[in-house]
């Protein structure tokens, strides 16, 4: 019942364009400072640190073993990828929120990335922003509906659904045979 309120519910959609306006801020002025700032954006730290110093559970054994895996043998190596991807895709996280321009996808990113820095072990402001955002996928559509997403998804729905009959139209069927 909650979920259906979420998916289409015009008030929901109004609370929901609040909570997407807040965590687009939060990304977009994370991702700026990143982008902007006196000195260049360098994950390798971060990167060295989370390694150093990993998520353990109560009996000392690390928690996420692959996450580890992934920034000693992918991430580290290819830090410069990330130094490109983290604060740009912070900040397009941010417009797609604010502008409710793909919002599902936008936030889908979003959670992913701070689930990212909770593996790496940095708490900070990631549960809030992914409990908040989880309200946002699960709404879908509805969430970006004071947004762009309501010029957006229908020109994106025509143009994948081209070729497709539509409900009032019988699909042509050469091999029947009329007696």
């Amino acid at each position: 019942m909650f979920v259906n309120w979420l998916r289409s519910n015009r008030y929901a959609a109004l609370l929901l364009t609040l909570l997407r306006l807040y965590l687009g801020y939060e990304f977009l002025h994370a991702g700026w400072e990143k982008i902007t700032g006196e000195k260049a954006f360098d994950a390798t730290g971060f990167l060295k640190n989370s390694l150093a110093h990993p998520v353990l559970s109560p009996d000392k054994s690390t928690v996420f073993p692959t996450f580890q895996a992934f920034l000693h043998d992918f991430a580290l190596p290819h830090v410069k990828i990330f130094n490109f991807l983290v604060p740009w895709g912070e900040l397009l996280v941010g417009l797609g929120l604010i502008l409710g321009i793909l919002t599902t996808s936008a936030m889908f990113f979003g959670v992913l990335m701070n689930f990212m820095y909770l593996m790496a072990g940095t708490v900070s402001s990631n549960p809030w922003d992914i409990l908040l955002g989880m309200f946002i996928l699960v709404a879908g559509y509805n969430a970006g509906k004071f947004g762009g997403d309501f010029y957006v998804i229908p020109w994106l729905r025509g143009l994948f659904n081209r070729n497709k009959p539509r409900d009032n139209q019988r699909p042509h069927n050469n091999s029947r045979i009329n007696v």
